[in-house]
Formats: C-alpha cells, structure tokens, sequence
C-alpha cells in the first residue's frame, strides 16, 4: 500500500512521540543524560559471545551477505558524526557504540527516523547504533582485523588522576583496538582537552602497533574536516572558540 507523506509523519510520530512535527527527527530534550558515564561501572548490557553471534542484519535489514561493518564510532554521542559517515561513505557499514541508555536511544530513534524520511532512496540503511561499553566489550563485536577506521572523538577526560584509569585510550585497550584493526587501519582522535590530547599522544606512539600520521598525510584525509563539527561535542567547541587537538594513526 502506498501512503502520502502526510501518512508517513503521521506514523513516524506515533512510532516515535518525541519526534518533531516539523523536522521529522527526534527532539533532543526528551533524551538528556548526564554528559559522562562511569565506564567501570556494572552497567546492565546484553552483549554476544562472540562476533559470529551478532546479529547486524537487525541493524542494517539490506546489507549484503559480503559486507561487513568496517567503521565505529566509539562514544558516538548524539550521532552527529556517525551520521556524516553514512553520508560521505553509502557503501560502507557505520556502527556507533554508547554507554549512555538515553543518548543511545535517540541514536537509534535519529536513524530511525532518517530512514523514514528517506524511504524513497534507501537512505541511512548503513548505519546504526547499538548501547554497549567499548571498554570491556569490543571484542565480542568485532572480528580479528575486521575494522577499517576507529574514532574516538571529544572521549571524557577524566580529569582526576585517581580517575585516568578510565580513559578510553590506554595501554591495555589499545591492545584490544589493534586486534580489532585491520593493518593499515586508522585511529581518529579529537579533544579540545590538551592535558588528554598529550595523553593519548603519548601511550599511541608508546605501543609498538601504532605510528601517528604527519600533518600533511592527515589533511590529506577527506575525514580529517569533519572531524571538527560533525559531533555535536564538536560543534558546542566551534561556538565556544575553543581549541581542538587532533592526532590520527595507523596500525601497523
């Protein structure tokens, strides 16, 4: 059965009631969480044995039986720059990875509704969001070298020592990371922190599975530009005229 558009608004909103009549897309206010969330913490998370145990074609319902996901976005927040990676990368396969039960559910509900609006074109069907801790559950996501680009964008810096044990870069993570990493692999990362900046600079050119792009090789990167705004932790600095600090490596 074919339905006007004024149908398809109809049912979006009452699939999803915190949708905005006039954008079509979920309204940020009915999702507000605290900004950070203990990563150590015992949070309630459904997560696979392994990676042969998940199910991404709930997430992406046209994906082929050769495709695989190949970009996450670690701490995707509200989506910004996932959703800029669907847009600049159609034939590839986006995931979002968020703590937060909230923020994740806009997430999921934002894609839901671009899907909607964009029916007609097949629109957004590659990318998705799942709620889940990328610090101790990666790899039961991901396959041995299966990802192509990580990002790791404006991460909680944690700004007490008793707490840098929290940070999402560190030497023992970082093992994880490159497991998951295909050689050759990129990891994007963004702060407008210096104090985590230099941390994450410092632990990735200490383990010997990482060597950092020069400038010229990361403004080369068609990312690199998106990086500063995509998200909206990114935006938020841009008006504040805050700084950004960048850092981009390969797996070696």
């Amino acid at each position: 059965m074919v339905t006007n558009n004024s149908e398809e608004r109809e049912r979006q909103r009452e699939v999803l009631p915190s949708t905005s009549a006039v954008t079509g897309l979920p309204q940020k206010r009915y999702y507000r969480q605290r900004a950070h969330s203990n990563p150590i913490a015992d949070h309630s998370f459904d997560y696979p044995a392994r990676p042969t145990d998940v199910d991404w074609r709930s997430l992406y319902p046209n994906m082929t039986s050769e495709q695989q996901v190949q970009f996450a976005d670690i701490g995707c927040g509200y989506g910004g720059f996932l959703v800029t990676l669907g847009e600049m990368f159609p034939e590839k396969l986006s995931i979002g990875m968020e703590i937060r039960v909230k923020v994740s559910d806009y997430v999921v509900d934002r894609i839901a509704a671009l899907r909607l609006k964009n029916s007609e074109t097949a629109g957004y069907q590659n990318i998705a969001c799942i709620r889940s801790n990328a610090m101790k559950y990666l790899p039961n996501y991901f396959q041995k070298g299966q990802l192509e680009k990580m990002f790791f964008l404006y991460p909680d810096p944690h700004f007490k020592r008793a707490k840098h044990k929290w940070r999402i870069i560190n030497q023992a993570l970082l093992s994880e990371y490159a497991y998951v990493l295909r050689s050759g692999g990129l990891v994007y990362t963004m702060t407008d922190v210096e104090d985590l900046h230099k941390w994450i600079v410092s632990h990735m050119e200490q383990h010997p599975l990482y060597e950092r792009l020069n400038e010229a090789e990361a403004n080369e990167d068609p990312i690199t530009p998106k990086l500063y705004q995509s998200s909206e932790e990114g935006a938020k600095v841009v008006r504040n005229k805050g700084d950004h600090f960048l850092a981009i490596f390969r797996r070696l």
